[in-house]
């Protein structure tokens, strides 16, 4: 049988949920099991945060940057090594992307290239409208040195949390709560999955109100259909919330088996010229999927000899995201950075992490990969 990479594992009563939105004819967007599904992760992150359930992580992004202000001519500053999905509602926006590089001791953006871009920036009066941080891989960006350099030049501040559900940043604080916005996504591949969808999560009252006025086209308070701006049909589907309130009940779980399975990934792996991705001291990493970089000149095997020895055995792994400023659609674009992102996507490969996936399945994983570094 084939060993994902990350597939959807169900609790068990999501089925349940979903029943009882047909039982009550909830088949439409809108409807009881999409709010309570709102208020379970509200409930989760903590803090009174309000949340938007929209149709995946990428319209919630695009709602972010669209009501901080982000807009033609402007300027978002991104990580570059990202899902495609966390960079397009940049150009959704007419706006430029600026990308900057991985910090090689968390494998997330590298907050000392950003601020001493902002102060550079500043000083040119070229300040950018947003900046948006990814937590890469389930690890947590830096969110209290990100939030401060923000508040300090006045820049937003949107963190895509699209990867890191369930996991905490330095000293507890939960992925998910930190920006002016933070975005979540539940595709399939996911700690949890509504089968597709995202979250937009916000301490603002009014941005969480004027995302569920523009995902729902817009339309003002009227007997008739009234527009005084345009809108988006972004908003999440009863049904798919149902799932989410059955996988909700197993998020725990669900992280905790991941980094178990890390951890018998490291047990078994860890040698000269394998680098697992950091942890640094006082964040608890969701462990989403395990990325491991693989040095060639130490190991006599490359990233791609040991990923399509795997696929010969029905083993899914994937290389780290590649760099967007690497991408041809970005060629050209303005990139801060030693090349940390361009050499971990050259020798990185994510290694089958889900949370369905059985200790003997991981043991076929772990003997395959030995025993090609063996020979």
């Amino acid at each position: 049988m084939r060993i994902w990479l990350s597939r959807p594992h169900m609790g068990g009563t999501e089925r349940d949920h979903v029943n009882a939105a047909f039982d009550s004819n909830f088949v439409a967007p809108l409807g009881p099991q999409l709010n309570a599904f709102e208020q379970s992760v509200s409930d989760y992150l903590g803090g009174g945060l309000h949340c938007v359930g929209l149709s995946s992580g990428s319209a919630a992004l695009h709602l972010a940057l669209r009501m901080v202000g982000v807009d033609a001519g402007s300027e978002v500053w991104i990580s570059s090594m990202t899902f495609a999905g966390g960079i397009f509602p940049v150009l959704y926006q007419g706006a430029t992307p600026v990308f900057f590089d991985l910090s090689p001791d968390s494998w997330t953006v590298d907050c000392d290239l950003l601020e001493q871009a902002l102060e550079d920036a500043n000083k040119a009066n070229r300040l950018p409208r947003a900046i948006v941080p990814t937590d890469l891989y389930g690890q947590g960006v830096d969110l209290e040195r990100l939030e401060t350099m923000c508040g300090r030049y006045g820049v937003a501040l949107v963190v895509d949390s699209a990867e890191s559900l369930g996991a905490t940043h330095k000293g507890g604080r939960k992925c998910g709560t930190g920006g002016d916005a933070a975005i979540l996504s539940f595709n399939g591949n996911k700690i949890i999955t509504t089968s597709g969808g995202g979250m937009l999560v916000t301490k603002s009252a009014k941005l969480a109100d004027e995302a569920r006025f523009l995902a729902t086209q817009a339309r003002d308070p009227a007997p008739h259909y009234e527009h005084s701006t345009y809108g988006y049909n972004y908003r999440l589907s009863n049904i798919c919330a149902a799932i989410g309130l059955g996988q909700m009940e197993v998020l725990d779980d669900r992280v905790a088996r991941r980094r178990a399975i890390n951890d018998r990934y490291q047990a078994a792996l860890t040698r000269a010229g394998i680098t697992f991705m950091p942890e640094p001291d006082g964040y608890h990493s969701s462990k989403w999927l395990t990325a491991i970089s693989l040095d060639p000149a130490v190991l006599g095997v490359t990233r791609e000899d040991l990923r399509e020895k795997l696929m010969e055995y029905q083993i899914e792994s994937r290389p780290l995201w590649k760099p967007m400023h690497m991408q041809p659609l970005f060629d050209g674009a303005q990139y801060h950075g030693t090349g940390v992102d361009e050499r971990l996507f050259d020798q990185g490969l994510c290694l089958p992490s889900g949370s369905d996936m059985s200790d003997g399945e991981q043991d076929e994983v772990i003997g395959h990969i030995l025993s090609m570094l063996d020979g």
